[in-house]
């Protein structure tokens, strides 16, 4: 028999908030579509504070309207569930992320009490092929005159206006300034084809497998899913873990026939699941394997979960779950 636990069945905090938003959005649309009104700027920001304080949105030509999390994972399930409930008859765009807007590379923006002239802006790129990342180190010549926060704010206004903020979560890693040009910079236009380099060999996800011993001092053997975004997954929020004892093993206590073809079933049945689960990596030794996966919580997977666990016939399965929109316990799987 499977055991399992269940999130608590009460609503997110966001959820009426969210709801609120799109109950008042129709008027509050209807006075954009007719110029804006001084006092939409505080309705707006009260409203998507309500779903989450770190929230941020802005209006855009098309028109459009985003509501994102800045980059920040475990706000990006929120801005998609809002992105959802949007209305589907009239012509707004919505959007959960900033999209890509190379046409503001060439502009000027205003921070604080500067100007800065974007087409200064410079990067030195470093691709680092096995993390599947791309390292910025930006440079502009009135750096010399502003402090690290406005440095590091620009810079990340321009990777996202240069890639979208989805693609810069995928592929930047470390993001640093600099105040002198580094060697090789290139300007912010040429990102997006670095980019597309670096990530050209992982158009199909793959697997990373490494080997060490468990406590008890036998073999283990851990398999990551690589690469593995969070932006591909915005709903699956929830973590889950289905620990699996199998009955045929080697003198290393890892799996052998039968059971590496029952294991390989089950994550079948994972991985059938489709955008509303995935598997991200799994555990095995000592006689059990532990798959970790990352969920859509009001999509049933964690029930069908459970009914997997209950017929599973090679010892007592056990399915446990929590919240976890950061995909925090990736963390020591992660490149």
């Amino acid at each position: 028999m499977g055991i399992f636990r269940r999130s608590s069945d009460a609503p997110a905090p966001y959820v009426e908030a969210i709801a609120r938003f799109w109950e008042w959005w129709p008027q509050a649309r209807r006075r954009l579509d007719e110029g804006v009104p001084a006092d939409i700027a505080d309705e707006m920001s009260a409203h998507v504070e309500a779903m989450h304080a770190d929230l941020e949105w802005e209006i855009g030509p098309g028109p459009s309207l985003t509501v994102s999390g800045g980059g920040v994972d475990e706000l990006r399930g929120i801005a998609e569930r809002w992105r959802l409930g949007a209305p589907g008859d009239d012509n707004w765009k919505y959007r959960a992320a900033r999209p890509a807007d190379p046409a503001m590379l060439t502009g000027k923006l205003q921070l604080d009490d500067h100007e800065f002239d974007l087409d200064y802006v410079r990067m030195g790129l470093r691709a680092d092929s096995s993390r599947a990342r791309v390292d910025v180190a930006a440079y502009h010549p009135d750096f010399l005159f502003v402090p690290e926060e406005t440095q590091l704010a620009l810079t990340h206004r321009v990777l996202d206006w240069a890639l979208g903020e989805d693609d810069v979560a995928r592929w930047i890693g470390e993001v640093t300034t600099a105040e002198e040009e580094p060697m090789d910079a290139l300007p912010a236009s040429m990102l997006p084809p670095v980019v597309e380099q670096i990530a050209a060999p992982f158009g199909e996800p793959a697997w990373l497998v490494g080997e060490g011993r468990t406590p008890l001092g036998h073999a283990a053997r851990v398999a990551v899913r690589f690469p593995l975004h969070r932006q591909d997954y915005p709903l699956c929020d929830l973590y889950v873990a289905v620990t699996l004892p199998y009955a045929s093993a080697n003198p290393d206590r890892l799996p052998v026939e039968p059971s590496a073809s029952t294991l390989r079933r089950f994550e079948e049945a994972v991985e059938a699941m489709g955008p509303r689960a995935v598997l991200a990596a799994h555990e095995t030794g000592d006689g059990r394997r532990v798959l970790h996966v990352y969920a859509d919580p009001d999509s049933g997977v964690v029930a069908e979960l459970d009914q997997l666990a209950a017929a599973w016939s090679e010892g007592r399965a056990k399915v446990t779950s929590q919240s976890d929109p950061a995909w925090s316990a990736l963390a020591p799987y992660r490149p």
